[in-house]
C-alpha cells in the first residue's frame, strides 16, 4: 500500500488572464479550505506537490512563477499557499498535471498511490488530471470545496464524471485522512 500526496493545481497564478474575472469568486471562497489541508499535510509529513502552469514562459522556474504571483494584482490569494521549502514542484504546459511531465515517475519514486487534487479549475485542469490519474492507477481524491471553478454548472458536472466515470472520491475537505 502506497501513501498519499496533496497536489495543488495551478495556484501559483497571476490572475491575468481572460477567464480570471470569473474564477476570483470560486478562488476566495475555495482558499481556506485549500489552506487548511496545506497546513494538515505539512504538519502530517505528507508530500505537498504543486503542479503549476508556466504560463508559455519557458525559461522560467517555479521561483520566477511564484515571485510573479506575488508581485501580481491578487497576491492575497497566493501568498497563504505559497510552497516551502519541503514542497515539490513540477511545471506543465496543458490541463492534465501528468502530460508530459515527470509527475507519474515522482509519484512512482516517493510510493504515491493517492493524490488528494485540490486547486483550480475544476471543470478543466482539475478534471484531466484525475482522468489521467485514474487511467494510470493512481486513486483520486477531490476536496469539493478545496476546487474552484470559472463555471459552476460546469465544476458540479465535472465532480459528478469524475466521481462515476473515474471513480473518484469527492468528499468534503474536513474529512479528508492524510
Amino acid at each position: 500500500m502506497g501513501r498519499n500526496a496533496l497536489i495543488l493545481i495551478d495556484m501559483i497564478n497571476t490572475y491575468e488572464h481572460a477567464d480570471a474575472e470569473l474564477l476570483i469568486p470560486s478562488v476566495r471562497q475555495a482558499l481556506p479550505h485549500i489552506v487548511r489541508l496545506l497546513e494538515r499535510a505539512r504538519t502530517q509529513g505528507v508530500p505537498v506537490i504543486y503542479v503549476n502552469d508556466n504560463f508559455g514562459k519557458w525559461r522560467s522556474h517555479h521561483g520566477e512563477l511564484l515571485h510573479a504571483a506575488l508581485a501580481g494584482p491578487e497576491s492575497e490569494l497566493v501568498s497563504p499557499v505559497r510552497p516551502d521549502k519541503n514542497s515539490l514542484f513540477v511545471v506543465k504546459a496543458r490541463h492534465s498535471i501528468f502530460f508530459e511531465t515527470p509527475l507519474s515517475y515522482l509519484l512512482s519514486q516517493i510510493n504515491v498511490d493517492r493524490v488528494i487534487l485540490c486547486g483550480q479549475v475544476t471543470e478543466q485542469c482539475i478534471l484531466y488530471s484525475a482522468l489521467d490519474a485514474h487511467i494510470r492507477h493512481v486513486h483520486v481524491t477531490i476536496p469539493k470545496e478545496a476546487v474552484a471553478h470559472i463555471h459552476r454548472d460546469l465544476a458540479e458536472a465535472a465532480l459528478r464524471m469524475m466521481e462515476r466515470n473515474m471513480q473518484a472520491t469527492i468528499t468534503p475537505a474536513d474529512s479528508i485522512k492524510l
